[in-house]
């Protein structure tokens, strides 16, 4: 990690407080930040039944390291100020944040730029599982496809 960074990655069971996050970010001096927050949705399936619930489990210490790992990489290849990658582990209702990533920048194209790849790596490289809950059925999640096409367009 460069002088100047601040990276901040947390697995975490407790909700995410987006406005305290942001404000962290403010205090790096960046002229840019970009936020991805994500949602566990609902997804209704074409039997019109939807998710009641997501649970994620985690191999801790191993999530943290890639997580870590990842907004390192970011951090010098965007030049940023800080990043932070929070995501939430255990039983989630839909609506509920399940992801934030942060980025701050002197510039905005760095600052989004890496967001994007921060999820997009997020995705493919951070040891998480998921289980889906739809009805009184419960199936774990593969990975789509989609999510490996767009974590390759970074290397």
């Amino acid at each position: 990690m460069a002088d100047g960074q601040t990276i901040r990655v947390s697995v975490q069971r407790e909700a995410i407080d987006l406005t305290a996050e942001i404000a962290r970010m403010e205090g790096e001096g960046a002229g840019g930040i970009a936020t991805f927050c994500g949602h566990v949705r609902a997804d209704a399936d074409a039997t019109g039944g939807g998710v009641t619930s997501l649970e994620l489990e985690h191999y801790p210490g191993a999530t943290e390291a890639a997580l870590l790992r990842l907004a390192t990489t970011a951090a010098a290849r965007w030049s940023l100020t800080a990043a932070s990658v929070i995501h939430r582990v255990g039983p989630m209702a839909p609506g509920t944040r399940i992801v934030l990533v942060a980025t701050a920048a002197a510039h905005r194209a760095a600052a989004l730029e890496a967001c994007a790849y921060l999820i997009d790596r997020l995705k493919t490289d951070a040891p998480f599982w998921k289980r889906e809950v739809r009805g009184g059925d419960a199936r774990w999640v593969e990975a789509r496809g989609g999510d490996e096409a767009a974590a390759a367009r970074w290397e």
